[in-house]
């Protein structure tokens, strides 16, 4: 499976509308009815998706967001953010700002609405575990070295490096 195909898959997921779970259950159907072996495929784009998206910015937009975000958190958080189509995902992860723009993350900021979706990591593994009766070999994904963390609870970083989420979550609703 290659990254146009996977995001059509996420598209066909998300045509129906609904939560990222209902999105992610879809995605897990659709593919439980491919060929194992573009199931395997599916599970290592997540997995390169998921290293791609692996970025200080975007943990830091996660935990303003969520209120919060340890490392299971984040994952799930992308895994919501993958649920919600390829160009808010590319976006995100070049400027996580960006995601102040997204009108879910706005009414977020009004009602404290979180973000999560871990089933949308498990898709491959439930649509091959359906299609084969044979769980799909784990895979312990590489996380690449962030070394530059900063305080994503210091209010002055947070306004420096997502000024857009800052003004959304840090200043009260109007």
């Amino acid at each position: 499976m290659n990254t146009d195909e996977f995001w059509k898959l996420v598209d066909e997921a998300r045509a129906e509308g609904g939560g990222a779970n209902a999105v992610a259950g879809r995605a897990a159907a659709v593919l439980e009815t491919r060929d194992p072996a573009e199931i395997v495929g599916c599970d290592q784009h997540i997995r390169r998706v998921l290293g791609a998206s692996y970025r200080v910015d975007l943990w830091g937009a996660a935990y303003l967001i969520n209120g919060g975000c340890s490392a299971e958190g984040f994952d799930a958080f992308r895994g919501w953010l993958m649920t919600q189509g390829r160009q808010a995902y590319a976006k995100a992860v070049s400027d996580p700002d960006s995601l102040a723009e997204l009108p879910a993350v706005r009414r977020a900021a009004a009602t404290g609405e979180e973000f999560e979706c871990e089933a949308m990591l498990d898709v491959a593994r439930v649509a091959h575990h359906k299609a084969t009766g044979v769980e799909l070999p784990k895979v312990t994904p590489r996380q690449p070295e962030l070394n530059d963390f900063w305080d994503f609870d210091d209010e002055d970083q947070v306004r420096r490096h997502l000024p857009k989420l800052a003004e959304l979550f840090q200043e009260p609703p109007e």
